[in-house]
């Protein structure tokens, strides 16, 4: 007589197989004889089946009621292609948009509400000046005086940079002065990144139909936005750089020079430089 299988172990291999066959699996059988468990096989001639030792303390999972059945997805109907739309993008460059000009810039402007800096302007500050300009000032944002009268450079500062543009023998009308934004940020704060990415494009598109010879970027905002850099003003401000072609000079705003009336020296030796690439003869003093 082979010896009898404790009750206990006897009692653990049970709820084993009732696990398994809630599992779905029913291919074990016990021999009597040996007083093993073996698995079945579906040939005429059963073989010697392996042995499945069952250790003593393992716990046993919790059998399920039945087998989880993943659901079969159902075919999704085929998504339409997304067409882009056929007209000129904002935010491409103005080579890729044909026949732009100033009036159709403004008017793709129109009355902007593309970021937040429309809650609390009066005027859209667009630009001033000749669009043959060779010469174009690119400044920060408008101010309050910009604001309300929706012309770039009034107030103070705008004041300091005609002097700075007489000085140079040009008059305003011969040149062309922008912003980075065209609406006044609160409190005169620098415009932030999201601003600048919204209305930075009808910048670009005004250079680019006015096609000057020389860019003058007033302060470190505009000179940040077209070189697209984060370095200081300080490291490249009087240095000839290029953008698109074109001959790109940073220097100090006239806001700053209002503050510091000492920097308007080197101010003035950027201006000689861009005199001196322009052509321009110097036929007055310098102002203070």
């Amino acid at each position: 007589m082979p010896e009898s299988i404790p009750e206990s172990l006897q009692a653990k291999i049970e709820e084993r197989l009732r696990y398994y066959e809630d599992l779905g699996i029913r291919l074990f059988y016990r021999d009597r004889v040996a007083g093993e468990f073996s698995l079945q096989d579906s040939s005429p001639t059963p073989s010697p089946a392996p042995k499945v030792s069952l250790p003593e303390e393992s716990p046993l999972p919790k059998p399920q009621s039945r087998m989880a059945v993943p659901a079969v997805a159902k075919p999704k109907p085929p998504v339409a292609p997304v067409i882009a739309p056929s007209g000129p993008s904002l935010f491409e460059e103005v080579d890729k948009v044909k026949d732009d000009t100033l009036l159709k810039i403004r008017e793709d402007i129109g009355d902007c509400t593309r970021c937040k800096l429309h809650k609390g302007r009066h005027k859209i500050v667009f630009g001033d000046g000749s669009p043959k300009a060779q010469l174009v000032f690119v400044g920060e944002g408008p101010g309050a005086d910009e604001d309300a009268q929706g012309l770039p450079f009034v107030g103070r500062a705008g004041k300091l940079l005609t002097q700075m543009i007489e000085a140079m023998g040009l008059q305003r009308k011969d040149v062309y002065i922008c912003n980075v934004v065209k609406c006044r940020p609160p409190e005169n704060r620098t415009p932030e990144p999201d601003e600048v990415q919204t209305c930075s494009p009808y910048l670009l598109r005004q250079i680019d139909v006015i096609n000057p010879k020389v860019i003058v970027c007033l302060g470190a905002v505009a000179a940040k936005t077209l070189l697209e850099t984060n370095r200081g003003i300080t490291q490249f401000r009087g240095q000839w750089l290029e953008w698109r072609g074109r001959k790109l000079m940073a220097t100090y705003h006239p806001a700053y020079l209002l503050r510091n009336p000492p920097a308007k020296a080197d101010v003035w030796k950027d201006l000689q430089k861009v005199m001196a690439e322009l052509g321009l003869q110097l036929t007055k003093k310098k102002s203070t």
